[in-house]
């Protein structure tokens, strides 16, 4: 499995507060199952991490995990929150690419509100060649609501991102109820931990996947999406139902000389 969200870089956020903390936890993907975790602190007003200190928490913790022996690959990335997608600089923004990967961006959805040029975000970075990734929607009580509010954003371009432990009920019955109308309406692509550490906050994306029966669908939302948005490649064919390539397909991923800049730099 390839795990696209998590707060394990140590001493950056409220996820992990040491690198010990952190090798915990990623030693805990690893016996999950986990092959790739991608380590996405916030980027927001409360958590206002840089880059460069991102960047330094992400070679700590490479080195750590190295040291320890454990069969994991971390990545980079960043959680961006939507006031603060404005005031970043093209530059800025690439080296916080989900994955280590300029051409990806994890936007985290509001709690308390829906904003509604949210659309018009995804719209404007897939017009820069970058595929907004939608961080666990299913938390926002608006969508619990109206699930459907998504559909805008998928069509503008997002990828839409489930927390594992909606999905197997540890955040409540609002958040399951509305992860599995999502993935029920295919308004939902990929599943990710959103780890901070023990306990609820753990990582939990086998439970997920349990917790949806297994199957085709299970390996589609925590392999074959992540995979193929890392790799920059076309998102594989949802299984379960016959489909037109429009609608498996309803976002535009950067053309080919910009894919190919992306996969270089991939770490």
């Amino acid at each position: 499995m390839i795990d696209l969200h998590s707060h394990v870089l140590p001493d950056l956020d409220d996820g992990a507060r040491d690198v010990a903390e952190a090798l915990a936890l990623v030693q805990s993907m690893a016996v999950d199952g986990i092959s790739i975790v991608c380590g996405t602190p916030h980027v927001r007003d409360d958590f206002p991490t840089s880059p460069d200190g991102m960047e330094r928490a992400l070679a700590v913790l490479r080195r750590a995990v190295a040291d320890a022996g454990i069969a994991i690959e971390v990545r980079g990335g960043g959680e961006v929150a939507l006031e603060r997608l404005a005031s970043l600089d093209a530059e800025t923004r690439a080296r916080f690419g989900l994955g280590s990967n300029p051409g990806l961006l994890l936007l985290e959805t509001p709690y308390v509100s829906w904003p509604a040029d949210f659309p018009r975000q995804c719209a404007h970075l897939q017009q820069e060649g970058v595929v907004p990734v939608i961080a666990h929607p299913e938390r926002n009580a608006y969508v619990q609501d109206r699930p459907e509010l998504l559909g805008d954003c998928v069509r503008a371009g997002a990828v839409v991102q489930l927390t594992a432990a909606s999905l197997d009920g540890r955040l409540g019955r609002g958040p399951a109820n509305c992860a599995r109308r999502l993935i029920e309406l295919e308004l939902a692509h990929c599943v990710a931990s959103d780890a901070h550490g023990p306990g609820g906050r753990e990582a939990g994306l086998s439970s997920a996947v349990a917790a949806l029966g297994g199957g085709e669908l299970a390996t589609w939302l925590t392999f074959d999406v992540p995979a193929a948005l890392l790799e920059g490649k076309e998102l594989p064919t949802r299984p379960g139902k016959e489909r037109s390539r429009r609608a498996i397909r309803p976002w535009r991923l950067p053309g080919r000389g910009r894919e190919t800049r992306h996969r270089k730099g991939l770490g």
